[in-house]
């Protein structure tokens, strides 16, 4: 009998532990479905940050405070505006480099229906060679011949043909160095927790980034609750497949007629154009920035700046060796900079629990 009795307790035991267990992170890269299903409460229970991570305190005391009807720094739901970067912000752009620029240069060197001439290829190539091999001065190789050979490489594919391109890509591809993760699932799992916290407490998400808008588009659906008219990005130009010439505004859109890729960059949406980008497309200033980078510090600057409400930026710091392609001399600077300018840091080797799932490992 008191055997019975023991095994009894000890498969209760088990049975509680394996309850709580469901409810600890993933430990293998989450699926697009898994990233969707990520809910986090009003009151903020977070499970991929660390539990005592200062930045995620700070996160929660001003979220508290803004949303108390009772304090004098609340701010009402329609001016509750909160604006993202993407690359290195959600999602992973060490992969081993942005996810625009490595599916074009993928695309050109290894898709024959990619018809580009034998020096851009080339280019291409040493480009590329350059990004898996972490060297880096990988970005000084991209000159303005491959950038503009960018611009056109998509030239002339429907709306529905470049989505579904940019998914089957997003959808097959593997990030480079890191094991289990295909880059459509690279999302950064604390960050799709703050994005979910933030629309609990009714807050707008907006993402303004650097990135191909029609590319962010397809990533973000599926994943995050971000609509995709608050998708913000570099923009290219359209064209029709019946237009001969003839200016836009002069030209009649016939209803059998198709909208094209056009083959100009009209926007890379770096710097102050995302404050630009801000006032034109949403019409307010934004009391909550995220991003990770001196690109992103116009759009911190103007966020924290002469702002009628409390406001808030917080940058990311790429300083993770161990689950990530850390740089610490750039998050040394970055650092500086938000110690300069108010902003709020966030460690992703500290204040993260996990970044992509613990299954996700660095290779090299």
């Amino acid at each position: 009998m008191k055997a019975k009795k023991l095994l009894t307790a000890a498969l209760a035991g088990l049975m509680a532990f394996g309850a709580f267990a469901i409810d600890m992170p993933s430990s293998s890269a989450a699926t697009r479905a898994e990233l969707a299903a990520i809910n986090v409460s009003k009151k903020g229970n977070f499970k991929y940050w660390e539990k005592n991570s200062p930045a995620k305190q700070q996160l929660i005391n001003y979220v508290k405070d803004v949303t108390d009807p009772k304090s004098a720094n609340f701010i009402p739901v329609e001016d509750r505006i909160a604006v993202f970067d993407a690359d290195g912000t959600l999602i992973c752009e060490t992969a081993p480099y942005y996810f625009d620029w490595m599916m074009y240069l993928n695309s050109v060197i290894d898709n024959p229906k990619f018809q580009m001439p034998s020096d851009i290829r080339n280019q291409a190539r040493r480009v590329r060679a350059a990004f898996q091999s972490r060297d880096a001065n990988a970005e000084s190789l991209i000159d303005s011949r491959l950038r503009s050979a960018r611009a056109a490489a998509f030239d002339g594919m429907t709306l529905e043909e470049y989505k579904a391109f940019v998914a089957d890509y997003m959808n097959t591809t593997y990030a480079e160095g890191l094991t289990n993760l295909k880059i459509g699932e690279a999302f950064y799992l604390p960050m799709v927790e703050v994005v979910s916290y933030l629309n609990a407490n009714k807050f707008t998400c907006y993402i303004v980034s650097g990135c191909d808008r029609e590319i962010l588009r397809v990533l973000v659906d599926g994943v995050m609750d971000i609509k995709t008219n608050h998708i913000i990005g570099s923009d290219y130009s359209y064209r029709t497949k019946k237009l001969a010439g003839e200016p836009l505004d002069k030209f009649l859109f016939e209803p059998d007629d198709q909208i094209l890729r056009g083959d100009k960059r009209l926007i890379r949406n770096l710097g102050t154009n995302k404050v630009l980008s801000i006032r034109r497309e949403i019409g307010k200033q934004a009391v909550l920035a995220f991003g990770n980078s001196m690109g992103d510090a116009s759009m911190f600057n103007d966020t924290v700046a002469n702002n009628k409400y409390r406001s808030a930026a917080f940058v990311l710091m790429c300083d993770d060796l161990e689950r990530e392609f850390g740089n610490v001399s750039a998050a040394e600077k970055i650092k500086a900079a938000a110690a300069r300018y108010g902003w709020q840091t966030v460690s992703m080797r500290d204040d993260w629990a996990t970044i992509y799932g613990n299954n996700v490992r660095k290779e090299n």
